[in-house]
């Protein structure tokens, strides 16, 4: 009788053992799906403005406080100049896959369209864009005393850097992209560093874990090499510095008080860590607004300093020869400069972006007082992505011109 009953109980637990492997089979097998389609033709729309649902996250709540935008319609120019070719604005829109585009002149919005499905409620994919918010964080931890200085070296504020390419490389570096780390950010390479770090997060591993893996390819501070294991890093420094996560930090330091209108949620990886490099989910009009924040020089709408005044100016100024705008060409163009997660064009007009890939911008053109804030789902990224970038920054700058 109790051997029978042993059985039994062993045959369950058999049963249960195998119907939890099988479901942990499914959910390995659905992330896999999903981050392999991620940007399939077909779907790629869908998934900018759903990755929350798709992916796990968290919540950047909204502060009490909404600073409205007020409106004044203005007529934008019907077409720009780019390559020695017209191109129609309305034509832009549509080849380039937007999703959402407002603009912003004298601090109101003078226009605002979605496209594709999107709304104004609508919470897109940053990807890198997301940088530069982590950029606004690091500057706000030196001013709290959270962080002593950008010479710091990043492993004293995260350990497990200790051992790896990024041990002794100081913040300034990082910050910079100039921290001589090997990895490739060929999103076209399926071997690539950067598709093997989104294979991690899907199949469930730790990006941080997978970051204080990496070796030096060269030494820091010597050369501008686009990384973005580089503000995972970043992230890793601000959660060692403060203590906290960067959606708590953000919200507290950050969003509660930037007078935004939509919660945000940052995308994370099964151990709770959030994706630094690329994983802010916000809507249209609070992009434009951290936008407008850095264009009034770290001050939102009611005049408060959130952002310090100093970091601001650091931050979209390149301080070295190997970050300045106009070094070589690409895609037939002067090269964009860099400075903390910013990008800077060659210009006489201050101007500054934040890029992701796939085609989201935040442009500030502080001649113009002008900010523009575009979200895309731009399929054609792997074939001529950068090109597409260029074309947006003289689309940008006809815009403001014409304001």
């Amino acid at each position: 009788m109790k051997r029978a009953f042993s059985n039994r109980l062993l045959l369950v637990a058999v049963v249960v053992v195998g119907c939890l492997t099988l479901l942990c089979l499914g959910q390995l097998g659905l992330r896999l799906w999903d981050f392999h389609t991620l940007f399939r033709p077909d779907r790629i729309v869908e998934n900018f403005r759903s990755m929350p649902d798709i992916f796990r996250s968290e919540d950047i709540p909204k502060g009490p406080n909404v600073y409205p935008l007020e409106t004044s319609p203005r007529a934008l120019p019907e077409s720009f100049r780019f390559q020695g070719r017209t191109m129609l604005l309305k034509d832009w829109l549509v080849a380039s896959d937007t999703t959402g585009m407002l603009v912003l002149a004298d601090d109101k919005v003078a226009y605002e369209q979605y496209f594709q499905g999107n709304q104004q409620q609508s919470q897109a994919i940053s990807w890198s864009v997301g940088k530069s918010f982590v950029s606004a964080l690091v500057g706000i931890a030196l001013a709290d005393g959270s962080i002593r200085s950008v010479t710091d070296p990043v492993s004293d504020y995260a350990p497990t850097l200790k051992g790896s390419g990024y041990e002794g490389v100081p913040l300034q570096d990082v910050l910079q992209m100039a921290s001589g780390i090997a990895f490739s950010e060929d999103y076209a390479d399926p071997d690539s560093g950067i598709n093997k770090l989104g294979e991690t997060i899907a199949l469930g591993g730790s990006a941080d874990a997978w970051v204080a893996g990496l070796s030096q390819a060269e030494k820091p501070g010597r050369k501008h090499h686009y990384v973005s294991v580089d503000t995972q890093v970043l992230g890793m420094v601000l959660k060692g510095a403060t203590g906290r996560s960067l959606t708590d930090y953000m919200t507290d330091t950050l969003w509660s008080r930037l007078g935004v209108e939509c919660d945000g949620r940052w995308l994370t990886d099964n151990n709770g860590a959030e994706i630094a490099f690329g994983g802010l989910n916000l809507c249209l009009r609070d992009y434009a607004r951290f936008g407008l924040l850095y264009l009034h020089g770290g001050r939102n709408l009611m005049g408060e300093q959130v952002v310090p005044e100093q970091w601001v100016q650091q931050s979209v100024h390149p301080s070295k020869d190997f970050l300045r705008p106009g070094r070589f060409e690409e895609e037939g163009q002067p090269n964009l400069g860099y400075g903390y997660q910013w990008w800077i064009p060659q210009g006489d007009e201050g101007e500054f972006m934040a890029v992701g890939v796939y085609g989201q911008f935040i442009y500030v053109n502080p001649v113009h007082r002008v900010v523009i804030a575009k979200n895309s789902a731009y399929k054609q990224y792997n074939v001529d992505g950068i090109r597409m970038e260029y074309e947006a920054l003289e689309a940008f700058r006809a815009i403001a011109r014409s304001l």
